[in-house]
């Protein structure tokens, strides 16, 4: 998976296309990830203690991976990687430039 944690992206498809944000949690296993305000959903939650009040949260849901691209001077790019020395780096398969 090319997209980790903290990467600034754009949604490419699906009911929040066009929209971007940071990612919270990347889950590689799942090829899937939470991006801050991206695909929220309602959860009722009941009341804990006697005499309180039920709440609606809203909640980031998890999107697949393949939906998003990384952000780079405002439109999504493509990522790959450069040996540098001995270790690998992403880069953007635009610019070129370390991401």
């Amino acid at each position: 998976m090319k997209i980790k944690k903290g990467d600034n992206i754009i949604v490419i498809a699906g009911k929040d296309k066009g929209k971007t944000g940071k990612v919270l949690v990347a889950f590689p296993k799942d090829n899937s990830v939470i991006v801050d305000g991206i695909n929220k959903s309602k959860k009722h939650q009941r009341p804990t203690k006697s005499g309180a009040k039920g709440q609606i949260i809203e909640k980031s849901m998890p999107i697949n991976a393949s939906n998003v691209m990384i952000v780079e001077g405002g439109k999504g790019v493509r990522s790959g990687k450069k040996i540098v020395g001995e270790k690998k780096i992403r880069v953007s398969k635009k610019s070129g430039k370390e991401i």
